[in-house]
């Protein structure tokens, strides 16, 4: 073998080792990743019951119920959809009835989903990107203005709602 051969040899192997790193570090990421979805996204496009992922939006008016054995139940809605919600634990002290919150978890095969962690906004002004971006979509959100009723609501259409959004 020559030296241009066993030069290229040797990059040759440093190139899989690299790659083969690359991968297994890719694999063992891809499990604790958690993408982003809205009631609207987990209804019309339900996940895999084994698949992680993040549940943004309100707890709906009304939806909150404290069971004896420590589970809280509630609901979050992105005012088209509603995903029913269980999760044992402390909530945050800021939790409450039409509060902008994430919870991470798993949908249960009941379409319920079972959260492991649950957070709130922590000042009046932050909203995730993705919350913003989702209602812009849908044409729940005006630059400055915040969220609006959609038509048929219970304010009229282009009238700022009282909402404050969700974080960590």
């Amino acid at each position: 073998m020559t030296r241009k051969q066993k030069r290229l040899a040797g990059i040759g192997g440093m190139v899989g080792v690299v790659a083969l790193a690359v991968g297994l570090v890719l694999q063992s990421l891809s499990t604790s990743i958690a993408f982003f979805n809205s009631p609207t996204d987990i209804v019309s496009n339900a996940p895999v019951p084994t698949q992680r992922i993040r549940l943004g939006g309100l707890v709906e008016q009304g939806s909150v119920e404290r069971g004896a054995d420590s589970k809280v139940r509630f609901r979050v809605t992105d005012s088209v959809e509603t995903v029913p919600v269980v999760y044992a634990g402390l909530l945050p002290d800021l939790f409450r009835e039409g509060q902008g919150i994430i919870a991470e978890g798993t949908l249960g095969p009941d379409r319920v989903f079972l959260a492991d962690t649950v957070l709130a906004k922590h000042d009046e002004t932050y909203m995730p990107k993705e919350v913003v971006d989702d209602l812009k979509k849908r044409g729940l959100w005006e630059d400055g203005n915040g969220m609006v009723a959609p038509k048929g609501g219970d304010a009229p259409a282009g009238e700022p709602v009282a909402m404050t959004g969700a974080g960590s």
